[in-house]
């Protein structure tokens, strides 16, 4: 059957299928905080981008199923090059992570003469492969006060992220001009009405907002960080994706109001329950890297989970 025969299907027997599935083979599905309800439901594991890179490491599985984008799941399989590594839909991009290829940050590195390159891991494996280490938002400026003061730093491929870290680390850093246009377009003028709708929720904003978002913030964090923080307040308006809600209302049924209702990332909506279980059952689509891109790009993702 291909994939159409699958859209045919009703939700309780994709979700028979993908028990069944799971039964017979070795398998792990691993799901970022901004899928779709359903799919964070189905998944063995939820998390941010550090929370599973660190998890595709750990699990013991022969096939590693990522419902994210399709730089997360190059990233499990850079750093587990001997399992099978699954994206349900290839077309799951990211735009941030188009922002920089591996030709331009070569360029750059030329251009500043050599700098200590910091790569969001928001990039594909190519970008990594250039890189000397690597960051998440929840470790970002851990990695960064871990660099010598008397280094050049380029920073990529995040500009908000970027400024947010230098501000916070007290360093100069050299700026890539990405961003991600989901928390870029996020406004003052969106904070003004979520707190005039909600006054008594606090607000958490992810450091890929814009400065003056930023500014507003009770919190700053990356996605687990505000579904911990959501343990602890009633309510809780989110600069960040929806999808981040629906997380925090599965775990503990919350009141959680987002920034921005259009706050939408839409090709981490790609992936659907007939999509996962075409895919588990199919096998489709295999993350394929070349052998020395991975060993390339394995060394500055090993070193930023050494630092954390």
């Amino acid at each position: 059957m291909d994939l159409r025969g699958y859209t045919k299907l009703s939700k309780e027997i994709l979700l028979s299928r993908i028990e069944d599935v799971r039964r017979k083979k070795k398998l792990v599905i691993l799901a970022h905080n901004y899928q779709r309800s359903e799919i964070q439901r189905t998944a063995d594991f939820r998390g941010d981008s550090l929370d599973l890179a660190r998890k595709a490491t750990e699990v013991d599985a022969e096939i590693i199923v990522f419902c994210g984008v399709v730089f997360m799941a190059e990233t499990a399989k850079i750093l587990n090059p001997q399992k099978k590594v699954l994206i349900p839909d290839s077309n799951a991009g990211c735009a941030l992570a188009d922002t920089i290829t591996s030709e331009e940050l070569k360029e750059a590195k030329r251009k500043y003469d050599n700098p200590v390159v910091v790569s969001y891991i928001n990039t594909y494996a190519s970008v990594k492969a250039e890189s000397d280490i690597c960051c998440t938002s929840a470790n970002a400026v851990k990695v960064i006060d871990s660099i010598p003061k008397n280094k050049k730093i380029l920073f990529t491929p995040d500009r908000n992220l970027g400024r947010y870290v230098s501000k916070a680390s007290n360093r100069e850093l050299i700026l890539w001009d990405g961003f991600c246009y989901v928390h870029d377009y996020l406004t003052e003028g969106d904070v003004e009405e979520a707190k005039r709708e909600h006054p008594s929720a606090k607000l958490c904003c992810h450091p890929e907002c814009r400065e003056e978002v930023v500014a507003h913030a009770d919190l700053v964090t990356s996605t687990n960080g505000m579904v911990r923080y959501a343990k602890e307040v009633d309510e809780l308006i989110i600069g960040t994706e929806i999808g981040l809600g629906e997380r925090i209302n599965i775990d503990f049924g919350k009141k959680v109001y987002p920034l921005n209702t259009n706050a939408v990332c839409a090709t981490m909506k790609l992936i659907t329950l007939d999509k996962l279980c075409w895919s588990i059952e199919n096998e489709k689509y295999e993350i394929r890297l070349d052998d020395e891109i991975i060993s390339n790009a394995r060394e500055p993702l090993e070193k930023m989970l050494q630092i954390v």
